[in-house]
């Protein structure tokens, strides 16, 4: 088994001596896990690690979306939790990557608790009422299962040497030594050199900043780690192309769907701000809790300057012989939030993955995988420490207004505001009118993508004509 206790990673590189890239490396499963483990972060969390770097990335209108959580008061939140699962939204696979040899995520642990073993209500919080027949505090404190295997892989199987290239395209053994140096372009032998190189946390930090906004992001952080990449503003590439894998995307269902006032400039044909309600703000913050391989998911090839989808499509081509198990795989393909990270009028169609637990004479096992039960296990139902079910209520409190502007900076509705932002646009109030949208899955996702990619979220989404905007020179 691999020393997980180590901070550090060994990679052997193949690089080009006269242009000083990566060609491709040669690394340890580890390291593929790690890599793979990027599809399964939540957006708030890279926001949030995203701050550490020297040059902080600015991804589309999430770090907007992140500060506004911030400057919320705190009696905007229904509940006292709402604003740090916002801030620090748990990822649904973190008992794996709590295993990987390099931890992004500095979060501490959770904590799970019940009030006997009998129960079937689990929560996160000590010492609040259970809302079971027994009403009995919950203090018992439970540990989660995890299933690891025998060699220290935590995605992949062990003992697997893939090849890894520059834009993150990880090529499987079973492919021949000629196909990979033809695709490569490896000609001159002699023009090569193999270096080692070890890398740590802030490498792995660096890679997922680049596999955002680079084509070459294991030059940019292997060979060229002095030199600060100089990030757009936007990693905003093409035109945003909406692939839905979502089921009951009908645009006739009026019944799920959001209603929402966009102020327009007239001559300019963008939007200046949104009047919401906390309906359509609920749905903005939850854009912070979706692990990025949801995202990924719904986009084409062509909408990032990055190559974090090339990521993702080799993580569906893998022959699933390279993979612990299918469940391992689907976790980073469809990742799944949270359980109490969703609510129920989310238009998403993201999944919340489930507890289970089984007790048996000798033992007591708590996991999201059933795989590990001889029999049906028992579904456990989150209690909130108010002992409210958060899938009824979104994030804030009910009924509110908000200002939303373009570039999804969300604040208490004020006319003195209002009229701030049109000032900073340089449109007059004689050149706007209301216009009335409604939000269903469409838009909703599509919404998510520009607030992904670009820093006009409102005006890609709901202008007909300005659906391809301008990419930032």
């Amino acid at each position: 088994m691999a020393d997980k206790s180590t901070n550090s990673i060994e990679l052997k590189v193949l690089a080009d001596k006269g242009s000083n890239k990566v060609i491709f490396i040669e690394p340890g499963n580890d390291f593929v896990d790690v890599l793979f483990s990027f599809m399964t972060i939540p957006m708030g969390t890279i926001i949030r690690l995203a701050r550490k770097h020297s040059d902080p990335v600015a991804i589309g209108c999430m770090n907007n979306l992140y500060a506004s959580v911030e400057n919320f008061d705190d009696q905007e939140f229904w509940m006292h939790t709402c604003k740090d699962m916002l801030l620090h939204p748990r990822n649904a696979a973190d008992s794996q990557c709590n295993a990987l040899k390099l931890k992004l995520d500095d979060a501490k642990p959770r904590r799970y608790f019940m009030c006997c073993r009998s129960c079937n209500f689990l929560s996160y919080y000590k010492n609040i009422r259970c809302p079971c027949t027994r009403q009995n505090v919950m203090d018992e404190e439970r540990s989660f299962s995890f299933c690891a295997s025998q060699d220290g892989s935590v995605f992949v199987k062990g003992q697997t040497r893939f090849t890894v290239t520059d834009d993150l395209q990880v090529i499987p053994p079973s492919s021949s030594a000629n196909s990979v140096f033809t695709k490569l372009h490896v000609m001159d032998v002699d023009a090569m050199e193999e270096l080692t190189i070890n890398i740590g946390t802030v490498e792995i930090l660096n890679l997922l900043m680049c596999s955002l906004v680079s084509k070459t992001p294991l030059t940019e952080t292997l060979l060229k780690p002095k030199q600060d990449p100089k990030w757009s503003s936007t990693i905003f590439d093409q035109a945003i192309h909406i692939e839905s894998h979502m089921s009951g995307d009908s645009m006739n269902d009026e019944e799920d769907k959001i209603c929402l006032n966009l102020v327009v400039s007239k001559s300019k044909k963008i939007v200046c701000y949104a009047e919401a309600g906390e309906d359509f703000v609920n749905l903005l913050f939850s854009f912070l809790t979706l692990p990025l391989g949801f995202i990924v998911k719904n986009m084409k090839n062509g909408s990032l300057k990055g190559c974090i989808r090339h990521l993702y499509q080799t993580i569906q081509d893998l022959d699933g012989e390279y993979m612990i198990s299918d469940r391992h795989k689907e976790m980073l393909l469809d990742p799944k939030l949270v359980p109490g990270f969703c609510y129920k009028n989310s238009l998403l169609g993201i999944e919340e993955t489930s507890y289970y637990s089984y007790y048996s004479l000798f033992s007591y096992t708590f996991t999201t995988d059933r795989s590990l039960f001889p029999s049906e296990p028992d579904k456990l139902k989150l209690v909130s420490s108010d002992s409210v079910d958060l899938s009824a209520q979104g994030f804030l409190k009910r009924p509110a207004k908000f200002v939303v502007t373009d570039n999804l900076v969300v604040r208490p509705i004020s006319r003195i505001l209002e009229l701030q932002v049109l000032k900073d646009l340089n449109v007059p109030v004689t050149d706007i009118e209301d216009q009335i949208v409604h939000v269903g899955k469409k838009e909703a996702l599509h919404l998510l993508l520009a607030s992904f990619l670009c820093d006009s979220a409102l005006t890609n989404t709901f202008i007909a004509d300005l659906r391809e905007p301008k990419q930032e020179q």
